[in-house]
C-alpha cells in the first residue's frame, strides 16, 4: 500500500471535513505532477471500504481513466478487484462495481442506468462549464434523480477557466476550494521537480492577432509561427539547448505547424523524433508514448493533444512553439516537467511564445481580464545576459547574476524605507490575508523522531501564499520563540505538541489573522513573514477547565471540542 505524502493526507481531511460541515461542493487545487489522483484514490478506498459506499470517478481522457485505475490499486490493491471502467474508447462498460471510472463522454446521458453512487469525483475539475447544460451538467442533473443525496468534489491544479474565471463560485457545479498548495511550496519541499526557464532569441510580436472566446484565433497563430526562419530559428535553439537533456515535449500551434517542426527536428538533431495530433490512430498514439516514456524518443511533437493526463516524469525541457493567453494552458503545458525522476535535476522550459511575460511564473500566475491581454506591469521579466525569464521583483538575476537597472525613483522620496524598497534589494510588503491552515510538518528526509513543526500557511490570493514554522516540539530559543507567537493570539495553554497545536488552532483558539508583512530579498529563495496584524483573541477556556476565583485554569471535565472528539474517533460519514 502507498503511504501519501503530508499534503496529501491533508487534502482527503480537508474533503471530508467540508463534507460534514457544508452542504455544498468542495474542490481540492493540486499542482500538476503532485499526485492528485493519489488523493482521489484514497477517498474512494475510505467511501467504499469504510463507509460501504458506491464511488463514480468522472474524467475527460482516456489517459486519466487508465491511470487512475492503475493508482487506486497502488493506493489500496484489495480495491483492485472492485473497480470497474465504462469507457466505449477503451472498450469497457463495466457497472456493476463499488468504484467505477468513467469517460464523461460515454456516460452522460446515462446516468439512469447505472445504480445509485452515494460521490461524484470529477477529474480536471475546470473542464466543467461554469453555466449552461454541458456534459457534466445533464449527467448530474439525472444522478440526483437516483440519489438526491449525491455528493460532489473536484480536484483540478487549475481552478479558472479562460474565459469565466474562477471555476468554484456559489451557481457553479463546484462551490467552494477547501485545500490548495502551491507549486513553489512543494518544489521547496522537493516533493516537484525545479525549473529553468528561457526567452527565445526571436522574439514574436502577437499584437496583431486577434482573440476569439478569450484566445488567440488559432488560424492567426499558425501562420504567425509556421514559417521557415522562426521553425528553423526554434528547432535550433531547442537542438542546441537539450545537448544534455533526455526528454523534450514540444508544443506546436496547429498540425501542420506540428509536421513542419517534426521535420525539421529530424534533420538537423539526428535524433529520434514523434509527433501526436488529435487524429493520430490510437494504436500509432499509444506506440509513439510508449516509446517516448521509455525513452526511445527524445523529442515528441504535438497539439494541444499532451496538455493533461499525460504523466512522463522523465520529461526533462518543455518547448512552447505557440503563444496563448489562457493561464490555465499555459500552467498544463509547464506542468509536464513538473514530475520527479531519477537522475532529472531539474526540468528546462523553453518559450518561444512570450508566454511567461504575459501570465508570469507558474507559482504565481496573473488570471487576465476577460479580454484575456491583461494590463499593467509585466509579472515576469527576461534577464538580458543569459535568456532567463525570472520574476518582475529580481533585482538580480539569480542565474548569472546580471544587475538589472534600479527602477525610477520618484522626485522626492519620502523615508529611508522607500529607499530600500525602490533599490529592489529588499522588498517589504504587507498583504491582507484571506485564509490561514493549520498542519503538522514533517521535515523531508529527517529522522522519525526529528521533532516536528507547525505549518502555518496564509493564504493572500489565487495561488499566492505565505508559510512559516513554529517550533513547538523543540527546545531552547525555538521554543521560546514559539510560545511567544502562541501567547500573541490565544488565551489557551501554550500546546506541547503539534496535533495539540491544530486541535486547537481549529477549535477556534487562536485570533484572526487580518494581515501580515512579507520581507523578500531577490536572489534569496525564502521570505519570511516579519509583521502581523492581528484580531482580538477569542474568548477562550480549556476544553474541561474552569476559572477558580483566583482567575486560575481547573479541570470541570465537562467539555470535549469538536477537534478532540474527531481524534478520538467520533466522526460520521463524511457524505
Amino acid at each position: 500500500m502507498l503511504e501519501l505524502r503530508p499534503y496529501q493526507h491533508e487534502a482527503v481531511d480537508a474533503i471530508y471535513r467540508h463534507l460534514r460541515e457544508r452542504d455544498d461542493n468542495p474542490c481540492i487545487v493540486l499542482p500538476t505532477g503532485s499526485g492528485k489522483t493519489y488523493v482521489m484514490a484514497t477517498v474512494c478506498r475510505d467511501a467504499v471500504g469504510r463507509w460501504d459506499g458506491r464511488v463514480l470517478i468522472l474524467a475527460h481522457v482516456k489517459e486519466l481513466l487508465e491511470q487512475t485505475k492503475e493508482k487506486i490499486y497502488r493506493v489500496a490493491p484489495e480495491m483492485g478487484m472492485k473497480t470497474g471502467v465504462y469507457s466505449a474508447g477503451l472498450k469497457s462498460r463495466d457497472t456493476g462495481y463499488p468504484i467505477t471510472i468513467a469517460g464523461i463522454q460515454s456516460v452522460y446521458k446515462r446516468a439512469c442506468e447505472f445504480d445509485p453512487f452515494d460521490l461524484v469525483v470529477i477529474d480536471e475539475g475546470h473542464m466543467i462549464p461554469p453555466d449552461g447544460e454541458g456534459m457534466y451538467r445533464t449527467f448530474l442533473e439525472d444522478a440526483r434523480k437516483v440519489n438526491p443525496n449525491l455528493r460532489l468534489i473536484g480536484l483540478t491544479a487549475t481552478p479558472f477557466r479562460m474565459k469565466s474565471g474562477m471555476i468554484c463560485a456559489p451557481g457553479n457545479v463546484l462551490n467552494r476550494v477547501c485545500y490548495e498548495i502551491g507549486v513553489k511550496e512543494l518544489i521547496v519541499q522537493g516533493y516537484l521537480c525545479p525549473l529553468i526557464t528561457k526567452a527565445s532569441r526571436e522574439k514574436v510580436d502577437t499584437s496583431g492577432l486577434h482573440v476569439r472566446a478569450g484566445e488567440f484565433v488559432a488560424d492567426e497563430v499558425e501562420d504567425l509561427m509556421n514559417t521557415e526562419t522562426r521553425v528553423a530559428s526554434a528547432c535550433g535553439e531547442i537542438v542546441e539547448q537539450t545537448a544534455k537533456r533526455q526528454s523534450v515535449l514540444i508544443f506546436a500551434s496547429g498540425v501542420p505547424h506540428g509536421l513542419h517542426i517534426a521535420e525539421v527536428m529530424r534533420e538537423i538533431s539526428g535524433a529520434k523524433v514523434g509527433a501526436v495530433f488529435g487524429d493520430t490512430h490510437d494504436l500509432e498514439r499509444d506506440r509513439v508514448l510508449s516509446d517516448f516514456k521509455a525513452g526511445k524518443i527524445k523529442y515528441l511533437v504535438n497539439v494541444n493533444v499532451l496538455t493533461t493526463g499525460f504523466d512522463a516524469p522523465n520529461i526533462d525541457c518543455v518547448a512552447m512553439i505557440r503563444p496563448t493567453l489562457s493561464p490555465g494552458l499555459y500552467f498544463q503545458m509547464v506542468g509536464r516537467g513538473f514530475r520527479l525522476n531519477p537522475g532529472k535535476d531539474n526540468c528546462l522550459v523553453l518559450d518561444f511564445g512570450g508566454n511567461v511575460l504575459r501570465h508570469g511564473p507558474v507559482d504565481d500566475l496573473r488570471i487576465h481580464e476577460r479580454d484575456g491581454r491583461g494590463s499593467g506591469e509585466a509579472p515576469a521579466k527576461e534577464c538580458p545576459e543569459c535568456r532567463s525569464l525570472i520574476a518582475a521583483g529580481f533585482s538580480i538575476c539569480p542565474d548569472c547574476g546580471h544587475q538589472f537597472p534600479e527602477p525610477n525613483r520618484r522626485k522626492h522620496d519620502v523615508t529611508a524605507s522607500t529607499d530600500g524598497i525602490l533599490s529592489g534589494q529588499v522588498t517589504t510588503k504587507e498583504y491582507p490575508v484571506q485564509e490561514v491552515r493549520y498542519s503538522v510538518h514533517h521535515k523531508r528526509g529527517a529522522p522519525d523522531d526529528a521533532p516536528r513543526t507547525l505549518r502555518v500557511e496564509y493564504r493572500l490570493g489565487f495561488n499566492q501564499y505565505q508559510s512559516e514554522w513554529i517550533c513547538f516540539e523543540h527546545t531552547g530559543w525555538a521554543r521560546k520563540k514559539a510560545e511567544s507567537w502562541w501567547r500573541r493570539r490565544s488565551n489557551a495553554l501554550v500546546p506541547e505538541s503539534i496535533e495539540e497545536a491544530v486541535a486547537l488552532a481549529e477549535d477556534g483558539a487562536l485570533c484572526q489573522t487580518i494581515a501580515i508583512t512579507v520581507r523578500s530579498v531577490a536572489g534569496e529563495e525564502y521570505a519570511s513573514v516579519i509583521g502581523y496584524e492581528l484580531g482580538e483573541k477569542p474568548a477562550w477556556r480549556e476544553p474541561g477547565w474552569d476559572e477558580d476565583e483566583s482567575g486560575q485554569l481547573e479541570p470541570n471535565h465537562a467539555h470535549v471540542g469538536p477537534a478532540a472528539a474527531m481524534a478520538a474517533g467520533n466522526e460520521d460519514i463524511p457524505y
